[in-house]
């Protein structure tokens, strides 16, 4: 079992990916094993590839931190600013869109649903 850590964002390996991407490995910096989790940067113009996670079956979670989105749910189109949050249920097809002029970044989590979590009763 890994050590807990606690590590700035600026600690993170960055790794380029497409569409003016760029992947902050914030689980591999921590070394968390129970679920995935990054932070993305998409350029102004860029987008997320669209994909979907049937072949994984996670449920991804995305947290849009800074900037103004437009997140893509099976072609509906929802404006995603600064504080938006987005379920994603694995065979829905997904992107994220940068259609403004400055950078915006986001928290993506993934899990695979089964019997290790148990929701509190107040949640």
């Amino acid at each position: 079992m890994p050590a807990s850590a606690v590590k700035h964002r600026d600690e993170f390996e960055r790794m380029a990916g497409s569409g003016g991407c760029t992947w902050m490995l914030a689980r591999k910096a921590l070394g968390t094993e129970a679920f995935g989790y990054n932070m993305v940067e998409i350029e102004p113009g860029g987008a997320m590839p669209a994909h979907d996670e049937s072949g994984s079956r996670q449920v991804e979670i995305y947290v849009i931190l800074e900037g103004e989105a437009v997140v893509v749910v099976d072609g509906e189109e929802h404006a995603a600013p600064a504080g938006t949050f987005a379920s994603l249920e694995p065979d829905s097809e997904r992107t994220v869109l940068n259609r403004s002029s400055s950078p915006l970044t986001l928290l993506v989590f993934g899990s695979v649903p089964g019997p290790g979590y148990h929701p509190p009763s107040w949640a």
